[in-house]
């Protein structure tokens, strides 16, 4: 089964490895380890991360949370795509939408939508017949994820139709960025970023994978004027920090240098 490293999160989920790491720590997710010691997390485990985030941030109990993704990871196929599941908090439970059926992760139990109205003094109660959603819209930057290791090609393909249909999807410009980096197409990826940029604004992971093919291409100044914009958006981007680090050194700018790597062991070792 593939596992996937905290880069992987950090592209997948737009999770910073500093709030990674909190997660982590927090007990709401426990990756495996790999060779080097590194952590490695399953599919569960994007799941996991991505729902602990949503519940965070809407305040949810630490306890709660951790009670129910412990039973939401139960109950989760191994190959359940990102898109599978809604999850979100009503008051303070959690509730995980499967389809048309809802439950409580934290119990299992199954939640009715009901109708309540008033005739001649007496209260009609009838369960709530869900509302006919449009068909859905294909999926096809979950499609571009599971085909990236084994048919990069028609990720790339899949990726493209995910940016046509939806051109404000950062996380499927990035991909689509680095994995035409990573096969080589080097001006290509530049001018995927760059459309990229003026559709979605200055997204920080996006400007990180910017720099990176900067560099490549030999723009030493354009790759350090990404990294910087990057980190006005995310300080925590720990690779951007420690590629900054690099360029200043390169530049002879040793204190400039030292600040960044300074910050980049503070993140790395949270």
């Amino acid at each position: 089964m593939r596992s996937y490293s905290v880069r992987d999160v950090e592209r997948v989920l737009r999770l910073s490895r500093g709030t990674t790491r909190g997660l982590i720590k927090a007990g709401f997710v426990k990756p495996g380890r790999g060779a080097r010691r590194e952590y490695r997390f399953s599919f569960q485990d994007l799941i996991v991360l991505r729902a602990a985030r949503a519940l965070i941030q809407a305040k949810v109990p630490a306890r709660r949370i951790r009670r129910s993704l412990e039973s939401l990871r139960h109950k989760l196929p191994a190959s359940i795509p990102l898109s599978g599941l809604a999850i979100g908090a009503v008051g303070d439970h959690v509730v995980v939408r499967d389809g048309e059926k809802r439950w409580q992760a934290d119990s299992g139990q199954y939640l009715l939508a009901l109708d309540m109205t008033l005739q001649d003094g007496v209260l009609q109660l009838a369960e709530r017949k869900p509302a006919a959603e449009p068909a859905p819209v294909h999926d096809w930057f979950a499609q571009a994820l599971t085909l990236e290791s084994s048919d990069p090609d028609a990720a790339l393909r899949a990726y493209r139709l995910a940016v046509d249909a939806d051109p404000r999807n950062a996380a499927a410009w990035t991909n689509l960025g680095r994995l035409l980096h990573e096969r080589g197409r080097k001006r290509e990826a530049d001018e995927v970023y760059r459309r990229a940029a003026k559709n979605i604004g200055p997204d920080p992971l996006l400007l990180f994978n910017h720099g990176v093919l900067l560099e490549d291409l030999g723009n030493s100044a354009a790759a350090l004027a990404a990294y910087t914009r990057a980190l006005e958006g995310d300080p925590n981007l720990a690779d951007c920090h420690y590629n900054l680090a690099r360029l200043y050194e390169a530049l002879g700018k040793p204190q400039r240098a030292i600040r960044h790597l300074g910050q980049y062991r503070r993140l790395v070792s949270h």
